[in-house]
């Protein structure tokens, strides 16, 4: 008998559809609740690639944490089950066409989802087994997360994702911008074409020609047959142009025809090239000050900068980083023996500056793994103090005001994320009501914003 496929099936009912049994006979269901919130410490199903959003009941808007259990969840094809066609503009159409490959209405030919299903299972393994982006790959990680400030990155990136134009992304460095890069591709039209990335910060003045445009056989001496260049070889697919921030002016002059009307010339050529690329850049410096500073050329930022997303440093989503580091610890991605974070160390990570970013948790969490020799990795071991509280270099000029502002948002995003996000439990850590902890989320803009939390936060025995 042939062995069931994990299928996930994200439903709020409260009991089970015909569907869903029919498709239990043929897969193997995984359920997953989106009434609730996502648990901090939730690690996607990594063997399964596709599954099923029943929006049949309750509706939609009644599901404040949905886009987050669809993030959280990470499948590759996500197939929708409503209760009519969707009304254009209703929250149920964004999210079909936001998230679903496929959707279907009620009453559901049980054939013809168990074959989509099939088809997109085989779509997946396909993708995964040519080279795109293993699911198990540490560097996607970077993405993962609740918090509002990656929940918003995800969003745009799926949006920028679906469209042609340039995209921009910023960010300090070893905030994941690469990884944003190949997500936009992944995501886009485009998938099944190539990805060619061009290192900025590595292009030497001398090659600039050459590596990027090619050239045609005795351009020069030991060019023996012809070669296409770095462009050319993006053709039907991405281009991403890395550090776009250290190309000196003169090579930024290089790629200006080919940004303003996309094409270029071999060395040694005569004939123009037609390139059909989407042109993906990353940054670690504002392209805005080095303008200012005539370091970088105002026509090539505008052809670049069509579409701009900013990656959050890892400070200003601390709530994140106990999942993120028990998920790289849980699948030994870092390597060496597997080992638990102790409560101290996790409030250390939590409460370190991170100026290194997602870079240097990967540093911290391997040299954890490498000194430890207890049952638990504790602050030592990461090189951290037990308290974790480290300043940087932002912190000498900050006013009273704005320092009392950063210890509540700090003392915020560490009781959530010890709290796996439970509100009652994080205002207990931090010894105040929940409406005062509902009232300082307001304030900050931090942590989960939805009406069914709101609706819960006056409670009997609840005061400010």
């Amino acid at each position: 008998m042939m062995e069931k496929r994990p299928l996930v099936w994200l439903s709020a009912a409260h009991r089970y559809s015909n569907v869903r049994t029919a498709l239990g006979s043929r897969w193997d269901l995984l359920d997953y609740n989106p009434e609730k919130p996502v648990p901090i410490l939730l690690s996607p199903p990594r063997a399964a690639k596709v599954g099923v959003l029943d929006l049949t009941r309750p509706a939609a808007d009644d599901l404040p944490w949905l886009e987050q259990w669809l993030e959280a969840l990470s499948l590759s094809y996500w197939v929708g089950i409503v209760p009519h066609r969707p009304v254009t503009g209703t929250r149920t159409a964004q999210l079909i066409t936001r998230y679903c490959s496929d959707f279907h209405t009620l009453p559901v030919n049980h054939e013809r989802i168990d074959t989509v299903l099939g088809h997109l299972w085989g779509m997946a393994s396909i993708r995964e087994s040519s080279g795109g982006l293993p699911r198990d790959d540490y560097q996607s990680l970077v993405l993962e997360g609740n918090s509002l400030a990656i929940r918003q990155v995800r969003s745009l990136l799926r949006r920028f994702s679906v469209t042609g134009e340039p995209v921009l992304i910023t960010g300090e460095s070893g905030t994941g911008k690469d990884a944003a890069a190949r997500f936009i591709h992944e995501h886009s039209t485009r998938a099944a074409g190539p990805l060619v990335t061009v290192n900025c910060a590595a292009l030497p003045d001398s090659l600039t020609q050459s590596e990027l445009f090619g050239y045609e056989k005795g351009a020069f001496t030991h060019a023996l047959s012809a070669h296409p260049g770095r462009l050319e070889q993006a053709n039907g697919g991405s281009l991403i142009l890395a550090s776009i921030d250290e190309l000196n002016l003169e090579q930024q002059s290089a790629i200006l025809r080919f940004l303003q009307e996309g094409q270029i010339e071999r060395l040694g050529g005569s004939e123009p090239i037609r390139i059909d690329s989407r042109i993906i850049t990353t940054t670690s410096q504002p392209l805005t000050d080095l303008i200012s500073e005539g370091r970088f050329r105002s026509d090539v930022y505008y052809r670049l900068g069509g579409l701009e997303v900013k990656l959050p440093p890892l400070k200003e989503r601390r709530e994140d980083i106990p999942a993120l580091a028990e998920t790289l610890l849980a699948a030994s991605a870092l390597g060496g023996e597997q080992k638990p974070l102790s409560e101290a160390a996790i409030k250390s990570l939590v409460n370190h500056s991170w100026p290194g970013n997602f870079r240097e948790l990967q540093n911290r969490l391997r040299q954890g793994l490498l000194l430890c020799d207890q049952d638990a990795i504790e602050p030592d071991d990461l090189g951290l103090s037990p308290a974790g509280l480290t300043t940087d270099a932002t912190t000498s000029n900050l006013s009273l005001e704005e320092f009392r502002a950063r210890a509540d948002r700090q003392a915020l995003s560490c009781s959530l994320a010890l709290a796996h996000h439970n509100i009652s439990a994080a205002a207990r850590i931090l010894k105040i009501s929940r409406v005062s902890f509902y009232r300082l989320m307001d304030k900050y803009n931090t942590g989960p914003q939805s009406g069914q939390d709101r609706q819960g936060q006056h409670q009997k025995g609840d005061l400010p």
